[in-house]
């Protein structure tokens, strides 16, 4: 950035520090800088492997002004590109979802591309001097699989998933048992104005769950607090909770039911994406945040069932409310900061950070905000071992 100084953020003690900066959460300057090191340099989740069986079988996926293309190939492989055409820019597929016949066809002039992302066919192109069509493939894009879900970088010399997000496949299968026998179930998208980062801020701390809204207090309720953990480990993090001895959950007898865990189970994968499940649910889901700009995101939940049954009456209530209830009252108290950190009154407050990095302590928002700044500056912010330090589970 031109203004180094826009960046100044005294990192500290986290006991003692003091937040980011408000003009983080909105600063246009800051916003572009965050595009370019943070969302064209990180691995995204796209869908889970299961949406794209067979040849021909596309999610597309958009950030910012970018579109990227996930397709299955006649060669039984995922391949990803960038979602324009090579003659003149087109968007080439402007649905979410769905199969492709038999080429990746331009709806200008079309041009059409084989699922490996070769030029096929340019009409009119025949006699062009110098025309190669071996130079026109689609540009392509990274993507791994990672615990069956898809995920795309830009960033061709990215760091692999695999490496970067180290272990946490393995924490989160045991509360995901059914992660290798998922379907789509359905997805739900909400464009708000808030910052990325406020999102995110709100989704990582325990600190509000008893002390914000209601439906805040109902999962509360349902969680022992004082086995629940919630622990940094470099480019991610989880946050769980033990189950109380409950006979109802969601307004449906606990008795009987099929589920993933009866624990409270959220993993974050830096920068943006969540896969969670809440007790008693027979669904994995998936929070993904896209930021559209300096205060717009849009936020995208997806669920997913063990494909070797429905979910039941409890599963089915669970989603209901996640997208009718918690959903929008996160989202309520996500647009109420939004507009507060622009008040002449505010620029940083206190993290209440505690010594035990307890289930009331905002450790994680922190070890967050360290993470973006370095990725801005490019360097390291600072050493924070406790941070890094998993918590003993009670």
């Amino acid at each position: 950035m031109r203004d180094g100084k826009t960046l100044d953020w005294e990192i500290g003690d986290p006991e003692e520090a003091l937040t980011l900066p408000s003009r983080y959460f909105f600063d246009p300057a800051i916003y572009a800088h965050e595009v370019e090191t943070i969302v064209h340099r990180s691995w995204h989740c796209v869908c889970h492997r299961s949406e794209v069986p067979e040849p021909g079988d596309f999610v597309k996926f958009d950030i910012d002004r970018q579109s990227v293309l996930v397709v299955r190939g006649d060669d039984g492989a995922v391949h990803a590109y960038h979602n324009v055409c090579q003659h003149r820019g087109t968007r080439l597929i402007q649905e979410r979802r769905g199969q492709i016949k038999r080429a990746i066809t331009c709806p200008y002039h079309a041009w059409s591309y084989a699922f490996d992302g070769t030029l096929k066919t340019a009409p009119r192109t025949g006699a062009l001097k110098g025309f190669d069509p071996s130079e026109f493939s689609l540009k392509a894009v990274r993507v791994e699989e990672y615990a069956g879900f898809l995920f795309v970088n830009m960033d061709l010399e990215a760091t692999p998933l695999a490496e970067e997000a180290a272990g946490a496949e393995e924490a989160m299968r045991p509360f995901f048992r059914d992660l290798d026998d998922l379907v789509f179930v359905e997805e739900v998208d909400y464009e708000i104005d808030v910052n990325w980062k406020v999102i995110i801020d709100n989704e990582i701390e325990g600190y509000h769950f008893q002390l914000s809204g209601p439906v805040h207090k109902e999962l509360a309720h349902l969680i022992d607090f004082k086995g629940y953990s919630m622990t940094p480990h470099g480019k991610w993090w989880d946050f769980k909770g033990p189950p109380k001895a409950v006979e109802t959950a969601f307004g449906h007898p606990v008795a009987g039911a099929a589920y993933q865990t009866d624990w409270f189970y959220n993993i974050t994968l830096w920068p943006m994406t969540t896969l969670y499940t809440f007790p008693y649910a027979d669904v994995i889901g998936t929070f993904n945040k896209m930021p559209l700009g300096p205060e717009k995101t849009l936020l995208r939940f997806g669920h997913y069932r063990p494909k070797s049954r429905e979910p039941g009456a409890l599963s089915r209530a669970v989603i209901d409310w996640f997208n009718t209830q918690l959903g929008p009252e996160d989202i309520d108290l996500n647009l109420m900061l939004q507009q507060g950190v622009h008040s002449l009154g505010f620029d940083q407050g206190r993290y209440v950070i505690d010594a035990e990095r307890s289930a009331n302590s905002e450790h994680l928002v922190h070890h967050f905000h360290r993470l973006v700044y370095e990725a801005l500056t490019g360097g390291d912010a600072g050493p924070d071992a406790r941070a890094e330090t998993p918590r003993a589970a009670e």
